[in-house]
């Protein structure tokens, strides 16, 4: 087990000064260096934080007890560059990749469980229940459905360009993917089949699926980002880009919905996090990640979201590193 030296942990309670409408953090603590995180990735309920730091490769936190755990990296004595990391639902397992390979951990030991080579350059990564598979976004212009426990490659999704976002349905029976080709689409793993697809005004930086698998979320780079309905295919309603006169250009970079499927987390490039309510189309409450420096250009573009086990609280990391507790 390695602990850093230090952990700076600081309580903020008041309003962002320059953005009368956002919240600061409630608290907040850095899991990284001051050159921040490629990937991260919260279990259910924020017990579990796991981040592919910049410097010093990957590494499981215990954010209930605010601890370092383990390192995980792929090779001895090397530090990897972690391109995808995730949890399986049930949080018992974690994945880590890096554009060539992917490995399968137990949370509660921290060993390794099985290490394979991806058929392609790895961008994203949705890990089942149980950890038995994961749904890969690849730069093959590719989504594969992987074998983790036996290795190999349950179902292909081909597309006409990079696959840049992925995420299981709650019954991992189906699955929606984000392309370069500035499209979404949902899939079935069985046949293979395109059931729905939403086409955006750029490239597909973020989607996710409700457990109930009634609502998508799609966002596109700097455009538009929407909930859809994935029976019809229909917009239901829009985070930006739809405004008439001056549509706002935006970037989000992660999205979560509750285990209900009647709550939207989502993160933007500028360090905001947003609160909706999916059955009404409205915003809720929306928070500003903590900045490691007051001034200069330091803003943090939020990886990773989750909601708190106590359903009154959620949990964000942004790219610099630093986890943020939001109230």
């Amino acid at each position: 087990m390695q602990r850093p030296a230090c952990l700076l942990l600081l309580s903020v309670f008041t309003l962002v000064g320059c953005d009368g409408s956002a919240y600061a953090p409630q608290r907040w603590l850095e899991l990284t260096e001051q050159s921040g995180a490629y990937s991260a990735a919260i279990a259910a309920g924020g017990s579990h934080a796991v981040v592919g730091a910049v410097t010093h490769g990957g590494s499981l936190w215990d954010l209930g007890n605010e601890a370092r755990l383990y390192d995980w990296n792929h090779q001895p004595g090397t530090f990897t560059v972690l391109s995808a990391v995730d949890f399986s639902p049930d949080g018992r397992y974690a994945l880590t990749a890096n554009p060539q390979d992917l490995v399968l951990w137990n949370v509660a030991t921290g060993m390794a469980e099985g290490f394979w080579s991806s058929p392609g350059e790895i961008l994203a990564a949705d890990l089942s229940t149980g950890g038995g598979y994961a749904l890969l976004g690849l730069g093959n212009h590719e989504a594969v459905y992987f074998d983790i426990r036996n290795g190999g490659v349950r179902s292909t999704l081909r597309h006409q360009s990079r696959v840049r976002s992925v995420a299981l349905s709650g019954d991992e029976r189906r699955a929606l993917t984000g392309a370069d080709d500035y499209t979404a689409r949902i899939w079935d793993l069985d046949s293979g089949q395109i059931l729905q697809q939403i086409t955006l005004g750029n490239t597909v930086d973020t989607v996710a699926l409700s457990p109930n698998g009634r609502f998508a979320f799609s966002s596109g780079s700097l455009d538009q980002a929407l909930v859809w309905d994935t029976a019809s295919g229909e917009p239901l309603f829009y985070l930006s880009g739809n405004e008439t006169l001056f549509p706002r250009k935006l970037s989000y970079l992660s999205a979560r919905f509750s285990d209900n499927s009647d709550r939207l987390l989502a993160g933007r490039a500028d360090g905001t996090i947003e609160l909706w309510d999916v059955n009404q189309g409205t915003l809720i409450k929306r928070w500003k990640a903590h900045k490691r420096a007051a001034y200069g250009p330091t803003s943090t573009g939020i990886i990773a979201l989750e909601f708190g086990a106590d359903g009154n609280s959620w949990l964000a990391v942004g790219s610099n590193g630093v986890v943020n507790w939001l109230r």
